[in-house]
């Protein structure tokens, strides 16, 4: 068995892995269909990794898709009940790349809640503020990453939580799954800022902080 199973072979899977090797955590990557590309960052990160490729069982407790929203549901409703009792944690920023304008969940819900309606599994929203690159290292100019967590179940919530302190991140608990809608918009505003050429020092290496006054 795994502590945490990441689903994905892209930046933030190649991301979070990296920050679970730091926290020590054993790691079952699942690739979509290479199961080579799964083996390539599991070579390279090193640490205590299983391989495979979705529709293989998942046996972390922590369960990360890094992948669209709507591939994410779609492994939600491909697993079903065996995700009962695993944190299902939400990566995503649910962006409307028709005219990258906005979101496109309905106002007044977000990719987490809509992905918890399909999975018996707890749904934590978690990471969707942070950009792959910068996991790799969990840092931008010296400063540690702020993870900014929600979820209605305190258990999972502090699974994330105790994921992340241990990966030498900053958990950031904001409260109930409904706050994933502020938190999906932020991301957006984050990746706006990354993609817009006219602010070369935001583009995909930025990170968002909260200091606490001293």
């Amino acid at each position: 068995m795994s502590d945490i199973t990441i689903i994905g072979t892209g930046n933030m899977a190649r991301g979070l892995a990296s920050r679970a090797v730091a926290a020590g955590k054993s790691v079952q990557l699942l690739a979509h269909e290479d199961k080579a590309k799964a083996e390539a960052i599991a070579s390279e990160l090193g640490g205590t990794f299983t391989t495979g490729v979705v529709g293989d069982p998942i046996d972390g407790s922590i369960v990360i898709p890094a992948i669209y929203f709507d591939a994410s549901k779609t492994i939600a409703t491909q697993y079903g009940d065996s995700l009962a009792g695993k944190v299902y944690v939400d990566i995503t920023n649910p962006v409307d790349f028709s005219t990258f304008d906005g979101l496109a969940v309905p106002a007044g819900t977000s990719a987490a809640e809509e992905l918890q309606k399909v999975t018996p599994a707890k749904v934590v929203k978690a990471f969707n503020t942070t950009f792959g690159g910068t996991l790799v290292s969990g840092a931008v100019s010296g400063q540690q990453l702020d993870v900014l967590i929600a979820g209605d179940d305190e258990t999972a919530v502090k699974a994330v939580s105790d994921f992340a302190s241990a990966a030498s991140l900053n958990p950031v608990e904001v409260g109930p799954l409904r706050r994933a809608q502020q938190l999906e918009q932020t991301g957006f505003l984050n990746i706006l800022l990354s993609a817009n050429e006219a602010l070369p020092a935001y583009q995909w290496n930025s990170a968002l902080k909260f200091l606490p006054a001293v």
